[in-house]
């Protein structure tokens, strides 16, 4: 076996900050326009800013604190967990504000693309912003790790950097939810319902607030919410790579290196598949697009994959580590398309809950219901059949339990291997979302806002697509790092039993906490957005001609309102999230509790986060297929049901359902880190 492939780890992880920083290039020579363009591009983005400005500061306050106070938590070794915390935090909060920058710059660029070449190279502009960020993401992800590894030697060292990425992934994704959400639920009901007026209308006090949200939630926070992933499904990984080296001296350090080297390959597959983004005589429909760049990147990891494990481990283990990461890469393209039909209004299950909307709202939030919950039934089966069949294709008798483990752990490194690529389609969602706002805010003709609201309804398909590749992706990381825990703890089956009443105290306890954690983001979201509902209510009354027109509003009031309550309201649900295992876990018999709080929080956010974002994206969907002339059209009967519906389905599918990503995987992380008390006590 050759160790020389670890040295194209580096290599590959500069390509894609190569491949990042050329895009970002490209991006910011592009026409970004000109007068009233500019002008709301450039409150967009200065008010972004003001936003991230304030997290990062909050965010950075907290992570000095954890820092300092990690140093002091035995079996990391003191000031080097500290660096590698640090470094984690850091590395996630760059990768945010980058593909943040390149969104920002992208949205009035890709409407004057529309103008000057057509639909074609917009689309690939836009294309190119999320690009930078999924690039970013991937490449100081696998960088961080490699560094790390190669210094401390050990991946259970390397823990602290998966520790600070989801430090800032916990603030941007849960944050940046309540942020957006408060906007755009403020925008809908005050200027779509009660004053009549369009979506993105200037005369909106809460629209430039609402389409700061749509980067902050979905650029931002979904990246960081990615890069947890990312890095903590690689380090699982090579845990038990390294906990079978211990054990079985003779396997050698094929099974820590393998996943680094995977991700490498994964990330060049990635940026090859980016060319194919462009409309052409086969492919005319700008979504087939994307999905085909997605299905492509995933049959070029394959391929390196098979050749790649067979130089690692050899043919015989080699044939198999193909098989269970096509096992996780099939999960999550079936997931991804699942949460397509059920959320896309070209499809049947988001038509039906805009043919309810002509019975009124009621109807539609109870069709939206049902068809959340379907949707929740074909993903947690493709997850149940990855878990199995990675576990026994990986299965070697005369090395034990470990290595079925291993199994899954490759499914999910699989899985997500493809995430340079998903990061970039859901990245460009908010981009060509803006681009449409700022047109409708512009008065620009309605050939190029038709144009506009095309690459607006791809962005929502895609966006869709990758919350339930996130969501599915984040159980996986969470089984897997459960997985981990009970390897590290010797959480034997025996001992580890759900009639043990130990265990099962802690399964309903994280069952509760986790209905608990959606509970206060959801009402985090309501108790802000009446605060928007309020301003926005107070200046179309209180400003003489707004509505007529003639005066402007006062967005920057609006602004605060979503930047304030979003910072302030997700104290309560980030502390519950990392202080309750600690709790558990030093409490008598905490291991067993703790395993079972891990295993009630995996099975319910799994559960909630894929229907409410399935809802919620169904929901918003049977609005727009409304919005394109069905059903009455816009300002109809049916149209006022839908959009209450989608009020109701914002919350979930772009806060709570995602903040649930990193719950499941933070509070494994937490335990990980805390393994060494619990062993003590």
């Amino acid at each position: 076996m050759s160790f020389d492939l670890i040295l194209i780890v580096p290599l590959m992880s500069l390509i894609a900050l190569t491949t990042a920083g050329l895009s970002l290039y490209q991006l910011v020579k592009a026409d970004a326009g000109t007068g009233k363009v500019r002008e709301i591009a450039e409150a967009i983005h200065e008010g972004a800013k003001a936003y991230l400005s304030r997290q990062y500061k909050t965010i950075w306050a907290i992570v000095i604190i954890v820092a300092i106070a990690l140093a002091f938590v035995p079996g990391f070794e003191g000031w080097k967990a500290s660096l590698a915390y640090i470094a984690g935090a850091a590395s996630s909060s760059a990768a945010g504000f980058i593909g943040m920058y390149a969104a920002l710059k992208a949205n009035s660029r890709t409407l004057q693309s529309v103008i000057s070449s057509g639909i074609n190279k917009s689309l690939q502009l836009a294309f190119k912003s999320g690009l930078i960020t999924g690039m970013c993401v991937v490449g100081f992800g696998l960088l961080g790790v490699f560094l790390f590894y190669a210094v401390y030697g050990d991946p259970h060292l390397v823990l602290p950097f998966s520790f600070g990425a989801s430090s800032v992934a916990l603030f941007a994704r849960v944050g940046g939810g309540i942020y957006t959400k408060t906007a755009d639920v403020g925008a809908d009901l005050v200027g779509k319902v009660e004053a009549k007026i369009p979506e993105d209308d200037p005369r909106n006090p809460a629209v430039i607030a609402d389409n700061i949200g749509d980067n902050v939630g979905d650029v931002a926070g979904m990246g960081a919410d990615l890069f947890e992933s990312y890095v903590a499904s690689m380090l699982a990984a090579m845990i038990i790579g390294y906990l079978l080296w211990e054990k079985f001296p003779e396997l050698g350090l094929g099974f820590i290196i393998l996943p680094l080297v995977i991700r490498g390959f994964a990330i060049l597959a990635s940026a090859l598949a980016a060319f194919s983004v462009r409309l052409g005589a086969r492919l005319r429909e700008p979504s087939y697009v994307l999905t085909f760049a997605t299905i492509l990147s995933c049959v070029l990891t394959a391929l390196f994959v098979y050749f790649i494990s067979q130089i690692v481990l050899g043919p015989s283990l080699g044939l198999r580590i193909t098989g269970v990461v096509v096992v996780g890469l099939i999960v999550g393209i079936v997931v991804g398309l699942t949460s397509d039909y059920f959320t896309n209004r070209i499809w049947r299950p988001a038509q039906s809950i805009a043919h309810a909307s002509q019975s009124g709202p009621a109807i539609t939030v109870l069709t939206g219901f049902s068809v959340g919950m379907l949707s929740t039934i074909i993903p947690i089966i493709c997850v149940a059949i990855a878990i199995f069949t990675s576990y026994h294709i990986l299965y070697i008798p005369e090395y034990g339990f470990l290595s079925g483990i291993y199994g899954i752990t490759m499914a999910d490194v699989g899985m997500l291997s493809i995430t340079g690529i998903v990061v970039a389609a859901d990245a460009y969602g908010p981009v060509a979302d803006n681009a449409a706002g700022i047109a409708e805010m512009s008065n620009m003709p309605e050939k190029i806002r038709d144009d506009l609201d095309v690459l607006d309804s791809v962005g929502n398909t895609t966006k869709a697509i990758c919350k339930g590749f996130a969501i599915s992706s984040a159980a996986l990381t969470a089984i897997v790092l459960f997985a981990t825990y009970a390897a590290t703890t010797k959480l034997e089956f025996s001992i580890f039993s759900f009639l043990n009443p130990y265990a099962f105290a802690g399964l309903f306890i994280g069952c509760a906490l986790t209905v608990l954690f959606m509970a206060l983001v959801i009402q985090a979201v309501s108790r802000n957005a009446f605060r928007m509902v309020e301003e926005v209510r107070r200046q179309f009354r209180e400003i003489p001609g707004l509505l007529e027109g003639t005066a402007k509003p006062d967005y920057a009031k609006c602004v605060d309102i979503s930047t304030k309550g979003a910072l302030k309201e997700l104290i309560a649900p980030g502390l519950i999230t990392l202080l309750s295992p600690v709790i558990l876990g030093i409490v008598p018999e905490g291991k067993i509790i703790l395993g079972g709080f891990l295993a009630g929080s995996i099975l319910i956010g799994f559960l909630f986060g894929l229907f409410m974002a399935n809802a919620g994206g169904a929901w918003d969907n049977a609005k727009k297929f409304i919005e394109f002339g069905h059903f009455g059209g816009k300002g109809s009967p049916a149209h006022v049901a839908a959009v209450i519906g989608d009020t109701i389905g914002d919350p979930f599918k772009d806060t709570a359902g995602p903040s649930l990503n990193i719950m499941i995987k933070l509070i494994g992380i937490v335990a990980l880190h805390i393994v060494p008390l619990i062993m003590v006590s």
